[in-house]
């Protein structure tokens, strides 16, 4: 009788509940749904590099952390039950970090949202460790959209804090127009995108720089380390194009080398992709004569590869983000989603 006695007591000590064994998975396992471009490691560690890349996972539990590490700039967003409920701040070594504690008990679904580009810094996930137990991962939408692009398609510099220089916090792909779009069409999306760069060249002329028909090609768009990407692992129901504004910020391209490149670029995603529905956009940021010119070639290499599965979408609204910085703001990627949502369902069907 000693034994039953000497638990009761113990439990009453402890406010008449029984303490929950911990449990920890890697970020690989099973039970966390991955949305965007990752790389699993022969460890069960996760890397990534792209903005939105996330990480969902359910947890019946009142306590989840995760051992992670980035760089300086690396901000990864936490959503529990829908809600955003903090940033993780990475550091270069692998840490611990509270993800959620003292929550009500019961199940709690977790997202972890990439907040950085790749050039800020490339994220290790390393494992999950719950008080409670892990529940089946949460299904991804089996719409699928991939959305290519440059800092705008990223989320940069959205977010102003009133300063006049941009910070990661700046910062919010799950606000961007893609992730806002795929989310209102009940789709999974994959941002692939890189700051400052084109089709042809970077936003500065120079050409010796990863440009998105490189970029596309990769998991992590490091040129130090890059990591290559299986096109067959991802099958996209939509794809939108939105490059061409850092190839003109220089001036207007040469029509012929420029047409010619879009063109070559376009077939390579029609063999890669061939459920795929193609939109292709100029971009909110371009205006006057290189706004039109740049519609004037999608339309050229549309017609010139003559495929049903392209469409070029109407021109955008004029976004110039505002006297801090000329990247569009949170609101007005809001107003890029709304004005481009009725087109993508016209296209995909959805």
């Amino acid at each position: 009788m000693r034994r039953p006695l000497l638990s009761a007591l113990l439990a009453l000590c402890m406010g008449g509940a029984a303490v929950a064994a911990e449990q920890t998975i890697a970020a690989g396992d099973a039970h966390v749904a991955r949305m965007g471009r990752t790389v699993a490691q022969p460890d069960g560690a996760v890397r990534f590099g792209y903005p939105g890349v996330t990480l969902a996972l359910a947890v019946d539990g009142t306590r989840l952390a995760v051992d992670a590490a980035g760089s300086a700039s690396s901000l990864v967003d936490v959503i529990v039950d829908g809600k955003p409920a903090g940033t993780l701040r990475l550091a270069p070594e692998v840490k611990s970090y509270d993800v959620f504690k003292g929550a009500a008990p019961g199940p709690h679904k977790v997202e972890l949202v990439h907040r950085s580009e790749t050039w800020l810094g490339v994220v290790s996930i390393a494992r999950f460790t719950a008080d409670g137990r892990f529940l089946a991962a949460p299904a991804l939408s089996g719409r699928r959209m991939l959305v290519l692009g440059d800092s705008v398609t990223c989320g940069a510099d959205m977010e102003r804090d009133g300063g006049d220089k941009d910070t990661p916090d700046w910062w919010n792909p799950r606000l961007s127009y893609g992730m806002l779009a795929a989310r209102a069409l009940d789709a999974q999306v994959q941002l692939v995108c890189y700051g400052g760069r084109g089709l042809v060249r970077s936003w500065n002329g120079r050409t010796d720089e990863l440009q998105l028909p490189a970029f596309y090609d990769l998991a992590i768009a490091d040129a130090a380390h890059p990591a290559r990407w299986n096109q067959a692992d991802y099958d996209p129901d939509l794809v939108v194009v939105a490059i061409g504004t850092n190839d003109f910020n220089p001036g207007i391209p040469e029509r012929a080398t420029y047409v010619d490149a879009y063109a070559a670029f376009l077939r390579r995603l029609l063999r890669d992709h061939p459920h795929a529905r193609i939109a292709l956009t100029e971009g909110a940021l371009l205006d006057g004569d290189k706004k039109a010119a740049l519609i004037g070639y999608l339309r050229e290499a549309a017609a010139r590869v003559a495929d049903t599965r392209i469409h070029v979408l109407a021109p955008l609204a004029h976004q110039p983000g505002d006297a801090v910085n000329g990247h569009p703001t949170t609101a007005q990627h809001a107003a890029m989603a709304r004005e481009m949502l009725p087109q993508l369902r016209h296209v995909s069907g959805w």
